[in-house]
């Protein structure tokens, strides 16, 4: 899967990246914001046809909602008929599946881009970066090698000197005077000395963002299907999985997280607004009417003239 990852980089992603370096004078972090921004508004076409295939669903929901209590407890029974549901009206079960498989392979893609800006965005070759990797400090190389070429250019901006510092020295890797370079540190200690405090702003907004999404996604979820599971769960899970990972990874991946976060779950606002399947249903229907009585007046009209 990394292969395929490493395809869409190379060819798609990076170049577009690179664009938005070159416009932003090299800062890391507005291009970044700027890339995530770009790829949800192109990915708006795919979120929408998603919309499109529960519009199925949504239609045919009274009449799950009768087969359900036609079956009571009996399961197995309730499945029957809504598989037989499904097929009478030709909905497909997992019509909204295609859109989220590669929506995730894209997010995937730019998760591994974001962590190797010397891969995509400098002239070095992977000997180069290789020989850096493994010349870094034996508690640098013992972390997921993921985050090593992040490392490395925190070590190439300590030293000032060498070919990884002159590949990267028109690279800001700054945000708000934050290094998205380095790892935050945490601890309980707040007097220990050498913690860089000011880099906890990367984990603690990533969760927030992370909940924000979460909060959205769950009341939409229950307003529009009240009898769906709750997503308490899975609303608490990611936020708390977003810090641990922006606690155990440099900030450059923190501060991505909490873009894609964001900027989703304002994109989703926006397609929920617009797009919701009972906006559909009824834009269906509407058209439905305007053709039936287009039809009543032309057979009126043929009617008439005999």
């Amino acid at each position: 899967m990394t292969a395929v990852f490493g395809f869409i980089n190379k060819w798609i992603f990076a170049p577009v990246l690179n664009f938005f370096l070159g416009i932003t004078g090299g800062n890391y972090a507005l291009s970044i914001f700027l890339f995530t921004l770009a790829l949800n508004i192109i990915l708006i076409p795919l979120t929408i046809k998603g919309q499109k295939s529960a519009v199925g669903q949504f239609k045919i929901k009274p009449k799950l909602d009768e087969l359900k209590r036609k079956c009571g407890d009996d399961k197995q029974k309730y499945n029957q008929g809504m598989q037989k549901l499904y097929q009478d009206n030709n909905i497909s079960m997992g019509g909204g599946c295609l859109p989220m498989i590669l929506r995730l392979v894209l997010v995937m893609s730019v998760y591994y881009l974001v962590l190797s800006p010397l891969t995509y965005f400098t002239s070095l070759d992977a000997q180069s970066i290789d020989a850096a990797i493994k010349a870094l400090p034996a508690e640098m190389v013992s972390k997921r090698t993921t985050y090593s070429e992040l490392f490395v250019i925190e070590q190439a901006y300590a030293t000032g000197s060498g070919n990884i510092f002159d590949a990267i020295k028109n690279l800001d890797f700054n945000f708000l005077g934050i290094n998205l370079t380095q790892k935050p540190q945490f601890t309980l200690n707040f007097s220990k000395a050498g913690v860089d405090f000011k880099l906890w702003i990367i984990p603690f907004l990533s969760f927030a963002a992370a909940m924000f999404s979460g909060i959205y996604s769950s009341l939409h979820q229950k307003k529009v299907n009240p009898d769906a599971p709750s997503m308490m769960g899975m609303m608490l899970m990611m936020p708390l999985f977003s810090l641990w990972i922006a606690f155990n990874a440099p900030c450059g991946l923190g501060f991505y997280w909490a873009c894609s976060s964001l900027i989703g779950a304002f994109i989703q606002m926006f397609i929920n607004h617009f797009f919701s399947p009972a906006k559909l249903v009824a834009k269906e229907q509407a058209k439905l009417i305007t053709k039936r009585s287009a039809e009543e007046k032309k057979f009126a009209s043929s009617k008439a003239a005999k």
